[in-house]
């Protein structure tokens, strides 16, 4: 089962010898939701790639309040976690489980051969630095130039994408945490999107009517 995922998700990506080493030499690690995968200070010895559910990346700052930065999906890896660990630093950002998750986790000194003598290796991680760029620049856009209601409604629509639902199990607070906000501002937010007709607000869940 696990080969086969391996095989699904990234055999349009990497060559097939790569897909055999990286079965061979990688560990297969199963996480629950909300599991930490990842942790900030961590010493990182491996990589993740994600063969299914969907994990959230996020930083913190000196207060300890969280801010999402962005989420993988199954057949991505975390270029942030390669940097530390070709850099031999700790981790600087924190991977969360968004759903019940299956990675396979890379050792660290396989990473810089893998990118010196394998085109498709190589061409996976440049491409993966280029999709976090562009992700990490909308975060920045969204920061710099949208309204709290525009942020939420966003985070809502971002989550109907990555689950292929338009109803999200989840709690203000959660949302609250993910944007660095109050679960006071999330609520009136979510309300007045309700009156607007964009959601429909349940207990712990939102159906989201527009996106």
């Amino acid at each position: 089962m696990t080969n086969t995922l391996l095989q699904q998700k990234f055999n349009q990506i990497l060559d097939d010898n790569l897909l055999n080493e990286i079965f061979q030499t990688g560990t297969f690690k199963e996480y629950k939701k909300d599991d930490i995968i990842i942790d900030i200070d961590q010493d990182l010895k491996f990589i993740p790639l994600l063969l299914s559910g969907n994990i959230k990346i996020l930083r913190e700052d000196n207060q300890g309040n969280e801010m999402l930065l962005y989420f993988l999906e199954a057949g991505d890896t975390c270029t942030m976690s390669l940097t530390c660990c070709l850099k031999t630093s700790k981790s600087n950002i924190r991977a969360v489980a968004e759903s019940d998750s299956l990675l396979i986790l890379i050792p660290v000194e396989k990473i810089q051969d893998w990118f010196r003598n394998n085109e498709s290796w190589r061409n996976f991680i440049l491409e993966s630095y280029q999709i976090r760029f562009n992700e990490m620049l909308e975060t920045i856009d969204t920061l710099a130039f949208m309204k709290m209601d525009e942020r939420v409604f966003k985070y809502l629509i971002d989550k109907v994408k990555l689950n292929a639902s338009e109803t999200l199990v989840i709690k203000h607070q959660n949302i609250a945490e993910d944007l660095n906000t109050s679960r006071v501002v999330i609520s009136r937010i979510l309300k007045q999107l309700e009156n607007e007709g964009k959601i429909k607000l349940n207990r712990n869940k939102i159906d989201v009517l527009q996106f």
